[in-house]
């Protein structure tokens, strides 16, 4: 038995890079291993004080060290709730109790699970803007800073863009501009009712005055889709850690985005650069969306797919993730 979980455990320390099947030294499936198998052996630990066999395999601290990681976890245990169910929540519980650890030692713990590693926060090079619009852009918008309500999903936001920008302000509505001046006059007499109401008439129309630097900016209102990429939903595995991300890479930012046109739900689809960085670039490194490939084509999207893929980042990390077309077509087909 010994021989065997060492030779498990050993495997796990060093994953295949394509295999996604493959067991944890518990000898169950990567997608349960986290949860069952932890679980067990945390609560195992705290009736005889003993470790795992096999688990210094995958660790480089001594058998004391590891007693006080159970000791640890077992507290962190008993106090979450609710308890980790998935292995993304175990990843996160272990991650957390266990962050003034070595590195080593915790991926070497979460590896002798099956659990993914947790997503990485070093810094990823990515290709820049384009010094010159890339061929099928219809037009270039710079917003205003990101907030942080705007951000729905992984792969969708909010923007607002200055309407004083000349693109703009050629197709504001006369009637927009004197809402917004008769606001400004309301609240400058304290009359917020009516204030109030003509923002309703305002945000009604696709706009909204919005308080930038002291100064009341009314500005147009777009509904942002990342061109190329498809993160999982709210309510899929990583689907919350999606929205984190791009929530982190936008977040007070001023944006530039290449528009392409509308799709079907009038949303606009676009490349989006925060801080030179290209953001649909960000999301497929770290794991966190597929390349839509049914609606682009582009071969870059799809070798950081791959790269992601390989290494088992994010999602990447689940031996079979459901793709987010999937899911929603099984939903309206109610599966």
């Amino acid at each position: 038995m010994g021989n065997a979980l060492r030779f498990l455990c050993s495997s796990c320390c060093k994953p295949e890079t394509e295999d996604f099947d493959s067991v944890g030294p518990h000898g169950v499936t990567a997608a349960t291993v986290g949860v069952s198998a932890l679980s067990r052996d945390i609560f195992h630990y705290e009736i005889t004080s003993q470790v795992p066999e096999g688990l210094s395999q995958c660790v480089v601290s001594s058998k004391n060290a590891q007693a006080n990681w159970y000791k640890k976890l077992l507290q962190a245990w008993k106090e979450a709730d609710p308890p980790p169910r998935t292995p993304e929540e175990a990843t996160r519980l272990v991650t957390g109790t266990l962050k003034r650890h070595k590195k080593q030692d915790v991926e070497g713990l979460l590896a002798f699970y099956g659990l993914p590693l947790p997503l990485p926060h070093t810094s990823i090079q990515t290709s820049g803007v384009p010094s010159s619009l890339p061929e099928g852009v219809q037009f270039e918008l710079v917003t205003l800073p990101v907030d942080a309500k705007a951000v729905a999903d992984g792969d969708t936001v909010t923007v607002y863009v200055d309407t004083a920008d000349p693109r703009e302000s050629a197709f504001v509505p006369s009637g927009i501009h004197e809402a917004a001046i008769r606001r400004s006059q309301a609240r400058a007499v304290r009359n917020f009712v009516q204030a109030d109401a003509l923002q309703k008439e305002i945000v009604a129309a696709g706009y909204r005055v919005i308080s930038s630097n002291g100064t009341d900016v009314l500005a147009r209102k777009y509904r942002i889709r990342l061109r190329g990429i498809d993160a999982p939903e709210s309510a899929m595995p990583y689907g919350k850690e999606a929205k984190q991300e791009l929530l982190k890479i936008l977040d007070g930012k001023r944006l530039k985005i290449f528009a392409y046109g509308d799709d079907r739900y009038g949303r606009c689809v676009g490349d989006v650069y925060s801080d030179g960085l290209f953001v649909q670039e960000l999301m497929l490194k770290k794991g966190l969306a597929w390349h839509y490939a049914a609606y682009d084509q582009r071969p870059q999207l799809a070798k950081w797919e791959r790269e992601a893929r390989s290494g088992r980042i994010g999602l990447w990390a689940s031996p079979n993730p459901e793709k987010p077309w999937e899911w929603r077509k099984n939903r309206r087909n109610g599966g």
